[in-house]
């Protein structure tokens, strides 16, 4: 497996990771696998297991499927995959057990699916950058600011972008005097929206309607994250927005709207509602809100996704209030990326079908030039 044909594409897909947002990262895999086209790629499936361990990937999304009573995991036992660091050698190596080390050779893109911590933030993104290797998504400034949700707000704040009022605790402020952290969050309007500042998936969110629930739902983000961002709920409806880097020096593009409505059993589109609950909320693509606004989050998520630096793709997350109040709520640079997740509908919606839009992120990753831009 030390060559592949020319005429073809090599793709390294890779995926699992770390973070509690594994299972997802998985999924999304099972998804890309089934989709990318095998005439056009030549595809290396490589996971990282919960410890960290890369290993080399069946090429079988199966396993990989997340659904209710199946949670999907990398398999650490399988095959080492050791990965270059180095700029003037690009190969993948396979060490098995008992066996001398094997070339996968190089890939031309790496398509890292992690979700959260260790893979989503910054960190696989630094790792290829060390190896001039190109991949699909942000880089590793945009990645890292946009992951932790405290820096994000302040960046799109700094870019006059309207942002809910919340609160940062972290976790020296909250080992040394969780009473004034309390008290600090005590100024917000409740209900409140506790979340891990470096997850997603809405792992470790509580929606807290008093002081009363406020430490243990603290505490419950702390188990994700010692940095915890607290925001003030806000009224209205969940917005969406995806974007697609433009090629070359055109413009970003922006998909119709997608708008999240929890329809039952759920207080708010918390991961149960993501994944396993389908019955429970509705996914409405092209979202029902009136020209002159549509128009106005798009041109708002153009403005956050380069006041980013994000490239490749971004899902720009809004709220509507009533009042017809436009406020960003966030900036996710790995969206969710299975068939039924709202990015790729929202695409879908546009015109630009699942493998269309994988064929088109791919390509947008082979224009980027290595190094810095």
């Amino acid at each position: 497996m030390t060559d592949h044909p020319a005429d073809r594409i090599r793709v390294a897909l890779v995926f699992g990771g770390r973070s509690s947002e594994h299972a997802v990262s998985c999924a999304t895999a099972a998804s890309v696998l089934e989709a990318l086209d095998r005439d056009r790629y030549d595809v290396v499936p490589v996971g990282i297991a919960k410890d960290g361990h890369w290993v080399l990937a069946a090429d079988d999304p199966e396993p990989l499927r997340l659904a209710p009573g199946h949670v999907p995991e990398v398999d650490g036992g399988s095959a080492s995959v050791i990965v270059p660091t180095s700029a003037t050698d690009r190969t993948l190596v396979v060490h098995e057990a008992g066996q001398p080390p094997r070339t996968l050779g190089e890939v031309d893109v790496v398509f890292p699916l992690l979700h959260g911590p260790f893979g989503e933030d910054g960190t696989i993104q630094g790792l290829l950058d060390l190896a001039d290797v190109r991949y699909v998504g942000s880089g590793v400034t945009a990645s890292a600011v946009m992951m932790d949700k405290a820096m994000m707000k302040t960046v799109l704040a700094a870019a006059g972008l309207p942002v809910g009022p919340y609160v940062v605790v972290t976790d020296r402020e909250w080992r040394r005097d969780r009473a004034a952290a309390m008290d600090a969050v005590g100024a917000l309007t409740f209900p409140v929206f506790v979340k891990p500042a470096r997850a997603g998936s809405s792992m470790g969110i509580t929606k807290v309607s008093s002081m009363e629930g406020l430490e243990a739902a603290i505490e419950t983000a702390r188990e994700h994250d010692p940095k915890v961002v607290v925001e003030q709920g806000i009224v209205g409806r969940e917005i969406e927005c995806g974007v697609l880097e433009g090629h070359g020096t055109d413009a970003p593009r922006t998909s119709e709207l997608g708008e999240c409505v929890v329809v039952q059993n759920h207080e708010f589109y918390d991961f149960e509602a993501k994944y396993l609950a389908a019955d429970d909320i509705r996914l409405e693509t092209p979202a029902d809100v009136p020209t002159q606004v549509a128009e106005r989050i798009r041109e708002m998520a153009v403005v956050a996704f380069e006041a980013a630096g994000c490239e490749g793709l971004a899902r720009v997350d809004f709220f509507l209030t009533g009042e017809g109040e436009v406020l960003v709520n966030e900036v996710n640079t790995m969206p969710g990326f299975t068939p039924s997740s709202m990015y790729p509908r929202m695409w879908a919606a546009t015109g630009v079908s699942y493998p269309q839009l994988i064929d088109e992120l791919v390509a947008l990753a082979l224009e980027r030039r290595t190094g810095l831009r």
